[in-house]
């Protein structure tokens, strides 16, 4: 039996999502185990797994629990961490919004860093996919990296103090970024508010619970915002 084409796209989301699985698995896991190492429960750590379902947003908030900042610290390093996903939401609105509530709100939880990146490159490559192929693409990038990530932070949260968390998977969420990042820098405006935010988190590294991070997260919006501004400005006057 044939498959339908939203089928045939949800299956092809799937098989490019693969290469993400290389870090998201070890990662995930070693997120469970810290987690746990660090004082909470299994219940807990699945909780903020499920919940969040954003790798580097939690990794933010637990170094902060642990070293006991401010609530209001951790829930606004939190925040700034994932700004990006209002700016996800926006730009996937043109080819996901006139699916039904229950599809979008489904979408508005799987969207996260790496369906975001595939679908807006696939989407920009065939724009004349469907709607039903737009969103069978969609969640066959996005729900088995979040399975994933689920079940290997349960395996990383049950097994604790077993797993080496010294492993050398830090460069999973940089990694991470630069894949999802690189292919969006396509304007002066995208440049300039990635260089801003790498250059102020650098310089204000020295700043207490990582809220050198807020701030550069709030400049890199201001001069990105400013740039397209500016770049309208100019293409109007010429």
């Amino acid at each position: 039996m044939s498959l339908s084409p939203a089928a045939q796209q949800f299956l092809k989301g799937a098989k490019d999502g693969l290469p993400f699985h290389i870090v998201i698995w070890p990662f995930a896991a070693i997120f469970g185990a810290i987690a746990t190492q660090a004082g909470l429960n299994v219940v807990e750590v699945m909780g903020f797994s499920i919940l969040v379902i954003a790798g580097s947003a939690q990794l933010a908030a637990l170094q902060l629990m642990t070293e006991n900042a401010p609530t209001l610290i951790v829930l606004a390093t939190a925040l700034a961490v994932n700004l990006r996903m209002g700016m996800y939401s926006a730009s996937i609105t043109p080819h996901l919004g006139k699916s039904s509530l229950l599809t979008r709100a489904f979408a508005s939880y799987m969207l996260y860093d790496q369906p975001y990146a595939l679908s807006t490159i696939k989407f920009e490559k065939e724009p004349d996919l469907s709607l039903s192929e737009k969103t069978g693409y969609f969640f066959g990038s996005a729900i088995p990296i979040a399975i994933a990530w689920y079940a290997m932070t349960l395996a990383g949260a049950l097994l604790g103090e077993k797993i080496p968390t010294d492993i050398g998977v830090d460069f999973a969420v940089p990694v991470t970024f630069l894949a999802v990042v690189a292919p969006m820098l396509k304007t002066l405006a995208h440049v300039a508010s990635a260089l801003t935010s790498v250059v102020l988190v650098l310089i204000l590294g020295f700043m207490p619970y990582g809220t050198g991070l807020l701030v550069a997260a709030a400049a890199a919006l201001v001069v990105g915002a400013r740039v397209e501004i500016w770049m309208e400005k100019r293409k109007a006057a010429a």
